[in-house]
Protein backbone atom coordinates (compact mmCIF):
# COMPACT_ATOMS: atom_id res chain seq x y z
CA UNK A 1 0.00 0.00 0.00
CA UNK A 2 1.20 3.46 -0.67
CA UNK A 3 0.60 5.74 1.37
CA UNK A 4 1.06 10.08 0.94
CA UNK A 5 1.31 12.52 3.89
CA UNK A 6 0.22 15.84 3.29
CA UNK A 7 2.01 18.56 5.19
CA UNK A 8 2.44 22.49 5.35
CA UNK A 9 2.84 24.04 8.39
CA UNK A 10 4.56 23.82 11.69
CA UNK A 11 2.17 21.67 13.65
CA UNK A 12 1.50 19.53 10.41
CA UNK A 13 5.40 18.64 11.20
CA UNK A 14 4.72 17.31 14.76
CA UNK A 15 1.81 15.05 13.57
CA UNK A 16 3.39 13.53 11.23
CA UNK A 17 6.28 12.36 13.09
CA UNK A 18 4.56 9.40 14.99
CA UNK A 19 2.41 8.59 11.87
CA UNK A 20 5.96 8.15 9.46
CA UNK A 21 7.38 6.61 12.01
CA UNK A 22 4.68 3.94 13.06
CA UNK A 23 3.73 3.36 9.21
CA UNK A 24 7.77 2.43 8.49
CA UNK A 25 8.00 0.06 11.23
CA UNK A 26 5.15 -2.17 9.12
CA UNK A 27 7.08 -1.33 5.72
CA UNK A 28 4.21 0.76 4.30
CA UNK A 29 5.82 2.84 1.60
CA UNK A 30 5.31 6.10 2.37
CA UNK A 31 5.87 9.68 0.25
CA UNK A 32 5.80 13.08 2.00
CA UNK A 33 4.55 15.96 -0.15
CA UNK A 34 5.01 19.41 1.68
CA UNK A 35 2.87 22.24 0.27
CA UNK A 36 5.30 24.78 1.22
CA UNK A 37 2.16 27.01 3.18
CA UNK A 38 5.21 27.55 5.64
CA UNK A 39 8.20 27.95 3.79
CA UNK A 40 10.85 30.07 6.40
CA UNK A 41 13.42 27.72 7.41
CA UNK A 42 12.55 28.10 10.78
CA UNK A 43 9.12 27.39 10.73
CA UNK A 44 9.88 24.52 8.21
CA UNK A 45 13.14 22.97 7.30
CA UNK A 46 14.74 22.70 10.31
CA UNK A 47 11.46 20.75 11.85
CA UNK A 48 11.86 17.88 9.65
CA UNK A 49 15.63 17.46 10.64
CA UNK A 50 14.70 17.94 14.42
CA UNK A 51 11.82 15.37 14.21
CA UNK A 52 13.91 13.12 12.49
CA UNK A 53 11.78 13.15 9.69
CA UNK A 54 13.66 12.97 5.83
CA UNK A 55 13.02 15.62 3.59
CA UNK A 56 9.62 15.71 1.52
CA UNK A 57 9.82 13.50 -1.84
CA UNK A 58 7.82 17.03 -3.30
CA UNK A 59 7.61 20.45 -2.30
CA UNK A 60 4.48 22.51 -3.68
CA UNK A 61 6.04 25.49 -2.56
CA UNK A 62 2.53 27.75 -2.72
CA UNK A 63 4.34 30.13 -0.27
CA UNK A 64 2.27 33.10 1.26
CA UNK A 65 -1.02 34.62 0.18
CA UNK A 66 -4.50 34.77 1.15
CA UNK A 67 -6.17 32.01 2.23
CA UNK A 68 -7.58 31.71 -1.37
CA UNK A 69 -4.50 32.01 -2.82
CA UNK A 70 -2.64 29.28 -0.84
CA UNK A 71 -5.94 27.19 -1.18
CA UNK A 72 -6.03 27.61 -5.13
CA UNK A 73 -2.56 27.51 -5.37
CA UNK A 74 -2.10 23.97 -3.67
CA UNK A 75 -5.60 22.09 -5.28
CA UNK A 76 -3.95 23.02 -8.36
CA UNK A 77 -0.27 21.38 -7.84
CA UNK A 78 -1.62 18.49 -5.97
CA UNK A 79 -3.91 17.24 -8.17
CA UNK A 80 -0.96 16.76 -10.80
CA UNK A 81 0.92 15.00 -8.38
CA UNK A 82 -1.73 12.01 -7.79
CA UNK A 83 -1.99 11.10 -11.12
CA UNK A 84 1.87 10.56 -11.27
CA UNK A 85 1.86 9.16 -7.79
CA UNK A 86 -1.50 6.82 -7.67
CA UNK A 87 -1.85 6.61 -4.08
CA UNK A 88 -4.05 4.12 -2.33
CA UNK A 89 -4.16 6.59 1.12
CA UNK A 90 -3.88 10.41 1.40
CA UNK A 91 -3.49 11.46 4.59
CA UNK A 92 -4.00 14.76 6.08
CA UNK A 93 -3.59 16.47 9.39
CA UNK A 94 -5.27 19.37 11.31
CA UNK A 95 -7.50 22.12 10.30
CA UNK A 96 -4.82 24.01 7.91
CA UNK A 97 -5.68 25.47 4.47
CA UNK A 98 -3.16 22.40 2.75
CA UNK A 99 -5.69 19.88 4.74
CA UNK A 100 -8.77 21.06 2.67
CA UNK A 101 -7.04 21.57 0.03
CA UNK A 102 -5.23 17.93 -0.13
CA UNK A 103 -8.77 16.28 0.63
CA UNK A 104 -10.85 18.25 -2.36
CA UNK A 105 -8.14 17.24 -5.02
CA UNK A 106 -8.66 13.46 -3.77
CA UNK A 107 -12.62 13.53 -3.36
CA UNK A 108 -12.75 14.63 -6.77
CA UNK A 109 -10.24 12.16 -8.10
CA UNK A 110 -11.74 9.56 -5.98
CA UNK A 111 -8.42 8.97 -3.83
CA UNK A 112 -9.50 7.54 -0.18
CA UNK A 113 -8.20 10.50 2.66
CA UNK A 114 -7.62 9.63 6.11
CA UNK A 115 -8.05 13.30 8.03
CA UNK A 116 -5.87 13.03 11.53
CA UNK A 117 -7.41 15.14 13.93
CA UNK A 118 -10.65 14.90 13.01
CA UNK A 119 -14.20 16.30 14.44
CA UNK A 120 -12.68 19.13 16.41
CA UNK A 121 -15.14 21.79 16.77
CA UNK A 122 -14.94 25.61 18.02
CA UNK A 123 -18.56 26.46 16.36
CA UNK A 124 -17.61 29.54 15.46
CA UNK A 125 -17.51 29.78 11.57
CA UNK A 126 -15.75 33.30 11.22
CA UNK A 127 -12.79 30.79 12.06
CA UNK A 128 -10.84 30.11 8.85
CA UNK A 129 -9.42 26.60 10.56
CA UNK A 130 -13.39 25.94 11.20
CA UNK A 131 -14.58 25.65 7.90
CA UNK A 132 -11.28 23.67 6.97
CA UNK A 133 -12.48 21.31 9.46
CA UNK A 134 -16.27 21.02 8.44
CA UNK A 135 -15.50 20.12 5.19
CA UNK A 136 -12.08 18.07 5.90
CA UNK A 137 -14.20 15.64 7.55
CA UNK A 138 -17.65 15.46 4.86
CA UNK A 139 -15.63 14.28 2.41
CA UNK A 140 -12.95 12.20 4.80
CA UNK A 141 -12.61 8.15 3.96
CA UNK A 142 -11.58 7.43 7.80
CA UNK A 143 -11.74 9.76 10.46
CA UNK A 144 -8.81 9.54 13.18
CA UNK A 145 -10.14 11.39 16.15
CA UNK A 146 -8.34 12.90 19.39
CA UNK A 147 -11.42 12.62 21.96
CA UNK A 148 -14.70 11.60 22.68
CA UNK A 149 -16.27 14.90 22.05
CA UNK A 150 -14.75 14.94 18.50
CA UNK A 151 -16.41 11.58 17.71
CA UNK A 152 -20.07 12.88 19.01
CA UNK A 153 -19.70 15.99 16.63
CA UNK A 154 -18.81 13.70 13.88
CA UNK A 155 -22.07 11.88 14.22
CA UNK A 156 -24.12 14.54 14.76
CA UNK A 157 -23.04 15.74 11.62
CA UNK A 158 -23.80 13.03 10.05
CA UNK A 159 -20.97 10.96 9.81
CA UNK A 160 -21.24 7.29 9.45
CA UNK A 161 -19.97 5.41 12.54
CA UNK A 162 -18.05 3.15 10.43
CA UNK A 163 -15.40 6.23 9.32
CA UNK A 164 -14.70 6.77 12.81
CA UNK A 165 -11.58 5.91 14.46
CA UNK A 166 -11.06 7.16 18.08
CA UNK A 167 -7.37 6.94 18.69
CA UNK A 168 -5.49 9.57 20.48
CA UNK A 169 -3.27 12.27 20.12
CA UNK A 170 -0.56 12.33 17.75
CA UNK A 171 1.16 15.41 18.95
CA UNK A 172 1.26 14.03 22.43
CA UNK A 173 3.34 11.01 20.63
CA UNK A 174 5.66 13.53 19.50
CA UNK A 175 5.53 15.45 22.94
CA UNK A 176 5.87 12.22 25.20
CA UNK A 177 9.50 10.98 22.69
CA UNK A 178 10.87 14.14 23.20
CA UNK A 179 10.30 14.17 27.38
CA UNK A 180 13.24 12.64 28.25
CA UNK A 181 15.60 14.53 26.01
CA UNK A 182 13.28 18.07 27.61
CA UNK A 183 14.74 16.81 31.29
CA UNK A 184 17.96 16.99 30.38
CA UNK A 185 18.29 20.42 29.05
CA UNK A 186 19.11 23.58 30.65
CA UNK A 187 19.04 27.25 30.38
CA UNK A 188 20.57 30.25 32.30
CA UNK A 189 19.55 33.01 29.23
CA UNK A 190 15.60 33.24 31.04
CA UNK A 191 14.79 34.00 34.36
CA UNK A 192 13.54 30.92 36.65
CA UNK A 193 9.98 32.04 36.55
CA UNK A 194 8.27 33.25 33.68
CA UNK A 195 5.15 33.33 31.26
CA UNK A 196 5.73 31.72 27.90
CA UNK A 197 3.06 33.44 25.26
CA UNK A 198 1.93 32.27 21.90
CA UNK A 199 0.31 34.69 19.44
CA UNK A 200 -0.75 33.93 15.88
CA UNK A 201 -4.33 33.85 15.36
CA UNK A 202 -5.78 36.06 12.79
CA UNK A 203 -8.58 37.22 15.11
CA UNK A 204 -5.38 38.47 17.78
CA UNK A 205 -2.60 40.00 15.57
CA UNK A 206 -4.76 41.18 12.75
CA UNK A 207 -6.53 43.52 14.24
CA UNK A 208 -5.05 46.10 15.57
CA UNK A 209 -6.65 47.22 18.12
CA UNK A 210 -7.06 43.57 20.11
CA UNK A 211 -3.60 43.31 19.62
CA UNK A 212 -2.45 46.59 21.11
CA UNK A 213 -5.23 45.69 24.16
CA UNK A 214 -2.96 42.52 24.36
CA UNK A 215 0.30 43.51 24.20
CA UNK A 216 -0.34 46.46 26.57
CA UNK A 217 -1.76 43.65 28.68
CA UNK A 218 1.54 41.63 28.56
CA UNK A 219 3.27 45.03 29.58
CA UNK A 220 1.99 45.20 32.74
CA UNK A 221 2.09 41.35 34.18
CA UNK A 222 5.68 41.79 33.10
CA UNK A 223 6.15 43.98 35.73
CA UNK A 224 4.96 40.93 37.77
CA UNK A 225 6.23 38.14 36.28
CA UNK A 226 8.49 37.88 33.46
CA UNK A 227 7.24 37.03 30.06
CA UNK A 228 9.28 35.46 27.35
CA UNK A 229 7.28 35.45 23.89
CA UNK A 230 8.93 33.87 20.72
CA UNK A 231 7.34 35.64 18.04
CA UNK A 232 5.25 34.11 15.16
CA UNK A 233 7.26 36.01 11.41
CA UNK A 234 3.53 37.66 10.99
CA UNK A 235 3.34 38.64 14.77
CA UNK A 236 6.63 40.76 14.44
CA UNK A 237 5.38 42.70 11.73
CA UNK A 238 2.31 43.88 13.16
CA UNK A 239 4.27 44.79 16.50
CA UNK A 240 7.72 45.82 15.23
CA UNK A 241 6.19 49.46 15.62
CA UNK A 242 5.28 49.25 19.09
CA UNK A 243 8.60 51.04 20.78
CA UNK A 244 6.52 50.77 24.40
CA UNK A 245 7.31 46.28 23.99
CA UNK A 246 11.06 47.13 23.12
CA UNK A 247 10.99 49.27 26.43
CA UNK A 248 9.88 46.74 28.65
CA UNK A 249 12.99 44.97 29.96
CA UNK A 250 11.16 41.93 31.43
CA UNK A 251 9.58 40.81 28.22
CA UNK A 252 11.51 39.23 25.90
CA UNK A 253 10.70 38.70 22.62
CA UNK A 254 12.88 36.02 20.91
CA UNK A 255 13.07 34.33 17.23
CA UNK A 256 10.36 31.51 16.70
CA UNK A 257 11.99 28.32 18.66
CA UNK A 258 12.59 24.49 17.56
CA UNK A 259 9.77 22.27 18.57
CA UNK A 260 12.89 21.12 21.73
CA UNK A 261 13.93 24.20 22.46
CA UNK A 262 9.70 26.00 22.63
CA UNK A 263 8.97 22.60 24.81
CA UNK A 264 11.75 22.78 27.29
CA UNK A 265 10.08 26.81 27.59
CA UNK A 266 6.57 25.21 28.15
CA UNK A 267 7.22 22.72 30.44
CA UNK A 268 9.10 24.90 32.69
CA UNK A 269 6.97 27.59 32.52
CA UNK A 270 5.27 29.12 35.35
CA UNK A 271 2.29 29.82 32.98
CA UNK A 272 1.75 29.94 29.15
CA UNK A 273 -0.48 32.79 27.71
CA UNK A 274 -1.98 31.10 24.04
CA UNK A 275 -4.43 31.58 21.15
CA UNK A 276 -3.10 27.97 19.68
CA UNK A 277 -4.87 24.58 19.92
CA UNK A 278 -2.21 22.55 20.06
CA UNK A 279 -0.53 24.10 22.74
CA UNK A 280 -3.65 24.02 24.73
CA UNK A 281 -3.27 20.23 24.45
CA UNK A 282 0.67 20.29 25.45
CA UNK A 283 0.34 22.09 28.49
CA UNK A 284 -3.25 20.18 29.56
CA UNK A 285 -0.67 16.83 29.02
CA UNK A 286 2.16 18.67 31.16
CA UNK A 287 -0.45 19.44 34.22
CA UNK A 288 1.21 23.20 32.99
CA UNK A 289 -1.64 26.65 33.69
CA UNK A 290 -2.87 27.09 30.35
CA UNK A 291 -4.43 30.70 29.80
CA UNK A 292 -5.86 30.94 26.40
CA UNK A 293 -6.66 34.34 24.49
CA UNK A 294 -9.99 33.20 22.54
CA UNK A 295 -13.55 32.91 24.10
CA UNK A 296 -13.93 29.66 22.49
CA UNK A 297 -11.82 26.40 21.43
CA UNK A 298 -12.27 23.88 19.10
CA UNK A 299 -10.46 21.37 21.80
CA UNK A 300 -12.45 21.99 24.65
CA UNK A 301 -11.23 18.62 26.70
CA UNK A 302 -8.42 20.86 27.50
CA UNK A 303 -10.81 23.08 29.33
CA UNK A 304 -13.08 20.47 30.64
CA UNK A 305 -10.67 18.21 32.10
CA UNK A 306 -7.30 20.02 31.58
CA UNK A 307 -5.80 23.01 32.85
CA UNK A 308 -6.78 25.66 30.05
CA UNK A 309 -8.84 28.40 30.86
CA UNK A 310 -10.11 30.52 28.29
CA UNK A 311 -9.82 33.82 28.61
CA UNK A 312 -11.48 35.37 25.79
CA UNK A 313 -9.73 39.04 24.87
CA UNK A 314 -10.79 40.63 27.85
CA UNK A 315 -7.35 42.15 29.80
CA UNK A 316 -8.63 42.42 33.05
CA UNK A 317 -9.53 38.46 33.06
CA UNK A 318 -6.22 37.56 32.02
CA UNK A 319 -5.00 39.60 34.70
CA UNK A 320 -6.83 38.22 37.20
CA UNK A 321 -6.06 34.63 36.46
CA UNK A 322 -2.35 35.65 36.35
CA UNK A 323 -2.54 36.56 39.37
CA UNK A 324 -4.05 33.30 41.22
CA UNK A 325 -2.11 31.80 39.37
CA UNK A 326 0.69 33.27 41.28
CA UNK A 327 -0.95 33.28 44.81
CA UNK A 328 -1.01 29.52 43.95
CA UNK A 329 -4.79 29.10 42.51
CA UNK A 330 -3.98 26.79 40.45
CA UNK A 331 -6.39 24.60 38.37
CA UNK A 332 -6.34 21.31 38.36
CA UNK A 333 -6.41 18.75 35.56
CA UNK A 334 -5.96 15.07 34.14
CA UNK A 335 -4.62 13.88 31.21
CA UNK A 336 -7.24 12.60 28.53
CA UNK A 337 -8.02 9.12 27.57
CA UNK A 338 -5.52 7.85 25.12
CA UNK A 339 -3.35 10.72 25.18
CA UNK A 340 -0.63 8.03 25.76
CA UNK A 341 1.98 8.37 23.52
CA UNK A 342 0.31 5.48 20.73
CA UNK A 343 -1.68 7.52 18.90
CA UNK A 344 0.25 7.07 15.54
CA UNK A 345 0.72 3.33 16.22
CA UNK A 346 -3.33 2.56 16.74
CA UNK A 347 -3.50 4.52 13.45
CA UNK A 348 -0.58 2.31 11.17
CA UNK A 349 -2.98 -0.45 12.88
CA UNK A 350 -6.06 1.02 10.65
CA UNK A 351 -4.33 1.70 7.91
CA UNK A 352 -2.97 -1.87 8.05
CA UNK A 353 -6.92 -3.43 7.73
CA UNK A 354 -7.07 -1.30 4.38
CA UNK A 355 -3.67 -3.06 2.21
CA UNK A 356 -5.53 -6.32 3.17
Amino acid sequence: MRLIHVVGTRPNFVKIAPVYSACSKRNLSQIIVHTGQHYNSKMSAIFFKELGLPNPDINLRVGSGTHAEQTAKILLRFEKVIPKLRPDIVIVYGDVNSTIAAALVCAKLSVPVAHVEAGLRSFDRSMPEEINRLLTDQITDILFTTSVDANENLLREGISPNKIYFVGNVMIDTLIKFLPLIRKMQSNKYPVHYALVTLHRPSNVDNNAALRNILESLIRISHKLPIIFPVHLRTRQRIGSLSRLKNSPSLYLIKPQKYTEFLYLEKNATVVITDSGGVQEETTFLMKPCLTLRSNTERPITVNIGTNILVGTDSKVLEQEIDAILAGKLKKGKIPTLWDGHAADRIADILMRYSK
